[in-house]
């Protein structure tokens, strides 16, 4: 089964919070929409003006709760670089989709910005539709996933961070024979 690259790249920008706030609404987005778990393992919530979709499996919500505290901090120190979901067939392991989420850090003194102005509620709002409208659009692209798949988050850090003991390191995970959508 030939792989289909997602997107060149989503980008994630503003303070810690904001930027892990649009990655798990992010993920929760590509889980639902792509059929990685049934429909009922979500529920919906309302945010930013928008419905989203969130898992609602413990094992699943324990797992990116873990993930997504170590984020938090190293978005904090500014030593993450990149978030990567990997989509994979479940049987035979291959990569079908990746995912990739560029984080941007609008602090003062970070080379993206100089000189940011706090983000109003408005301004939250309309990124977080964008990302959803981006993820949601490229979906409409890609070909059914017919076969069960699993998922993975790669955390692109800086080469020096001590990562947890129970973390591996891996390679990029990219897809064979891949096209990419923009």
């Amino acid at each position: 089964m030939a792989g289909t690259q997602v997107v060149d790249a989503i980008k994630l920008k503003g303070s810690t919070d904001i930027v892990a706030e649009y990655f798990y609404y992010g993920v929760n987005n590509i889980l639902y929409q792509r059929g990685i778990y049934p429909p009922e393992s979500f529920s919906e919530e309302k945010k930013f003006g928008l419905s989203l979709f969130v898992f609602e499996i413990e094992e699943l919500k324990k797992y990116f709760d873990d993930i997504m505290s170590h984020v938090k901090e190293w978005l904090a120190n500014m030593m993450l670089e990149k978030l990567v979901v990997v989509i994979r067939c479940a049987d035979t392991n291959e990569v079908l989709e990746r995912w990739q989420f560029d984080v941007e850090d609008d602090r003062p003194g970070t080379k993206e910005n100089s000189n940011p102005a706090p983000k109003s509620e408005k301004t939250v709002r309309e990124e977080i539709r964008a990302v959803m409208r981006q993820i949601t659009a490229t979906v409409t692209f890609l070909p059914l996933l017919e076969t069960p798949c699993n998922f993975d988050v790669l955390v692109y850090t800086h080469k020096d961070l001590e990562t947890p003991e129970s973390w591996g390191e891996t390679g990029p995970q990219f897809i064979a024979n891949s096209s990419q959508t923009r």
